[in-house]
């Protein structure tokens, strides 16, 4: 290929990124009005207002103002970009080794086959396998872990071969093996070899099943307090086969845990693998990927390398994010499952402008982009002031040079190397270094991705997003509601633990950084502060309606224009991202409700859980999502999901705010028309925005009133939850009416 053609291309979708900012323009006009109408209101003329509604609404428009502002950046410069991995260097010599990292923790909420499918998938990547290392962390210490890996290795032996000699298009078996229609080429040699595949792929099955079935059924040695361990696969090429397939390190690594020391969740087992794989491979690049996210397409590390590669960006490019894609996801996807939004219009948006931030996983990263400022190392650094930063391990330092020989050296490994593994996997290694803290992932979050890509471009590096027309990765998503909702808690804890922290991105960071760029991370952090206004405009505007309070111009009112106008350009905007990327207005709707019970329910107690935390009242935790696919629960909530069926069997912490809100909707909604009925004068024209809003309330969470009263599955919601629905209900009502009669 001519060395003139470009890796890869950006491109601004103009026609979208005017319809933003024409809309920001309009949308923004009308919040100057409305606050100009608040303040005129209670300032310049007498309000009706009672004190304390008013406080709490004017607040509640602010915040969403605030939030929504901060989201400008988003939509302002939108970017598709298109890689050429054809034009990459014909000779694999030429391209970079690369490192695999994959963590797991738990076998039984991460079945062991599922995360062997992804290592296996990973092993399959379509690169050069002399360069490619893959490293799995297990965190459980679980034999299960470390029995199913060695027979994945002994499988891959078959496996790789097979996909290589055929070009298969999907390299995870157990997706291979499920659709059956992966190629074209049907002749007897392949359907011969491909049946023996198989066969083989069972027995791999049944060799887990049999480690499984020898711990007894227990948690299979799930330990947070055990000796640090690592194991290289042997044979790393597939002498069975008959042309003696080389094939990629597989590497199992346990760092030590123990109570009396943080580890740190995820971040900590990341920074392990960085150190470890630091001297045994030290591959300039890397790929993260969750233990359920098996690579889809075998092409995507070429893909990363397109700009990883290109000398017009690469020296300042830190990472490549690839969305994340779930299997298994129907159509209107109830629960927001594939985060639309994330992937299809915010990261797109921060492309456009100094790139994305870490997303958890399928990302692939410069191994130097977590070493600190954008610069290189100089050979003058003091070795002493490079131990403070990095730790004791001179080995490790060495390892941040370019010269750097690797103890891992065609799946043979140095004498020493034990000896090193064991301290750069120790749990006290980090005491008095700057892991966590400037180096590699950090630990001021859970969400260790988002403040560590966002420490990133504070250094000066930079990021891409890159979504091709076929999904590079596929997971598994949540896709019933307890799941989601554990999972959100969690992440919406992590999130406002970053904006409390001093990374938070309204201070943080240098002058370089645009102001853009800064409003989006903001916005991220932010994002679960949709609680406050949401849990208030759920309740208030209905309160006062039921009392005949208005908080609201009346119809004969120009400003009730000003209002509407907000509200509507807000749904269009939504509804015409949703319909510009492959959704429909059913999507819309649930993408509304979700984002209504996410943020009464898992945004409320991820926001006072970083509140209790922060002031050491609550300490922090971490659950991984369960992905088991194999028990009765599991089928019966995979038939409402499909059904488009709300599965209600979740926690009551959970249930009990979103039926709160919802019966307040729905009381003040009949009572306001009642009051209409019965009350003279322009009742109706006062209170028509609160009639609206009580009215939307209820259209769109109607799958809730039907999952309370009218549904009779195993599904729909407990019976055990009505009391304390109830009684919170009389509680809200109750001190509603204190306060109007204090303030």
């Amino acid at each position: 290929m001519e060395d003139s053609l470009p890796l890869n291309r950006c491109h601004v979708e103009k026609l979208q990124a005017f319809i933003n900012r024409l809309q920001t323009l309009l949308h923004s006009t009308s919040l100057a009005f409305l606050f100009y109408y608040r303040a005129s209101s209670f300032f310049l003329h007498e309000t009706t207002i009672p004190f304390f509604p008013f406080l709490l609404i004017f607040f509640s428009e602010t915040i969403l103002s605030f939030i929504w502002f901060l989201g400008i950046g988003y939509r302002w410069r939108p970017v598709v970009r298109t890689a050429f991995p054809e034009r990459l260097p014909e000779n694999d010599d030429e391209l970079p080794p690369l490192d695999v990292f994959i963590c797991t923790t738990d076998p039984i909420k991460e079945p062991t086959e599922q995360v062997m499918n992804t290592v296996l998938s990973a092993m399959a990547l379509d690169y050069p396998p002399e360069k490619l290392h893959v490293y799995v962390s297990d965190d459980g210490g679980s034999p299960l872990t470390l029995g199913g890996l060695k027979a994945a290795s002994r499988f891959a032996r078959w496996w790789l071969p097979f996909c290589r000699r055929y070009r298969l298009k999907t390299r995870c078996p157990k997706q291979y093996f499920s659709e059956m229609d992966d190629d074209d080429d049907e002749d007897i040699e392949f359907i011969a070899e491909k049946q023996m595949i198989k066969e083989k792929y069972k027995a791999f099955k049944a060799d887990i099943m049999s480690i499984r079935r020898q711990d007894d059924g227990s948690v299979s040695g799930i330990s947070q307090d055990h000796p640090s361990m690592l194991e290289v696969m042997e044979a790393n090429v597939a002498e069975e086969a008959s042309d003696r397939v080389k094939l990629p390190v597989l590497v199992y690594v346990r760092r030590e845990k123990r109570t009396s020391h943080a580890h740190h969740f995820k971040a900590g087992a990341l920074n392990v693998l960085l150190r470890v794989s630091g001297v045994m491979s030290n591959a300039p690049y890397f790929l993260v990927l969750d233990c359920d996210m098996m690579c889809n397409d075998p092409s995507s590390a070429k893909q990363a390398m397109c700009f990883h590669l290109d000398p017009n960006i690469s020296p300042s490019l830190a990472f490549v994010q690839f969305p994340q894609t779930f299997r298994g996801i129907t159509t209107n996807d109830i629960y927001d499952s594939q985060h639309r939004s994330a992937y299809k219009v915010l990261f797109k948006g921060m492309d456009g402008l100094e790139g994305p931030l870490l997303c958890g996983t399928c990302f692939y990263v410069k191994r130097a982009a977590l070493w600190g400022n954008y610069s290189t190392f100089k050979d003058n650094i003091d070795l002493a002031q490079l131990q403070q930063q990095f730790g004791s391990s001179n080995e490790f330092i060495k390892s941040l040079y370019k010269n750097y020989t690797p103890y891992l050296v065609d799946g043979t490994t140095h004498a020493l190397l034990q000896q090193d593994i064991k301290l750069l996997a120790s749990c006290d290694y980090e005491t008095s270094s700057k892991w966590g803290q400037k180096v590699g992932f950090l630990y001021a979050s859970v969400v260790e991705d988002v403040i560590t890509g966002f420490f990133m471009h504070c250094n000066g590096w930079r990021s891409v997003f890159y979504d091709p027309p076929k999904a590079q990765f596929m997971g598994t998503a949540a896709t019933n509601l307890n799941d989601l909702l554990i999972q959100g808690t969690r992440w919406s804890f992590g999130l406002i633990k970053i904006t409390l922290s001093k990374f938070c991105p309204l201070i943080y960071g240098p002058s370089n950084m645009s102001l853009l760029q800064r409003f989006c991370c903001a916005e991220m952090t932010l994002f679960p502060l949709y609680c406050l206004p949401i849990c208030y405009l759920a309740t208030i505007p209905q309160l006062c309606l039921l009392h005949g309070i208005p908080l609201y111009p009346k119809v004969s009112d120009p400003y009730v224009f000003i209002f509407a106008f907000i509200f509507l350009s807000a749904q269009c905007k939504h509804l015409q991202e949703v319909l510009t990327t492959g959704g429909s207005f059913r999507k819309y709707i649930n993408e509304q409700r979700m984002w209504m019970i996410r943020s009464t329910s898992c945004h409320l107690y991820g926001f006072l859980t970083a509140i209790l935390n922060t002031l050491n009242l609550k300490k922090s935790t971490f659950l991984p999502t369960n992905k088991e696919e194999e028990d009765d629960d599991k089928e019966q909530t995979t038939t409402l999901y499909q059904m488009d069926k709300f599965d209600f069997r979740t926690s009551h912490m959970f249930l009990v705010p979103m039926l709160v809100f919802l019966s307040i909707n729905i009381s003040c909604f009949i009572g306001g028309l009642c009051r209409i009925v019965v009350c003279q004068g322009n009742y109706f024209g006062d209170m028509l925005l609160q009639i609206l809003i009580s009215a939307y309330g209820v259209v769109v969470n109607y799958p809730i009133i039907e999952g309370l009263v009218l549904r009779k599955d195993q599904g729909r919601v407990p019976l055990s939850v009505v009391p304390s629905f109830v009684a919170l209900f009389v509680i809200i009502h109750v001190g509603f009416l204190l306060l109007l009669r204090l303030f």
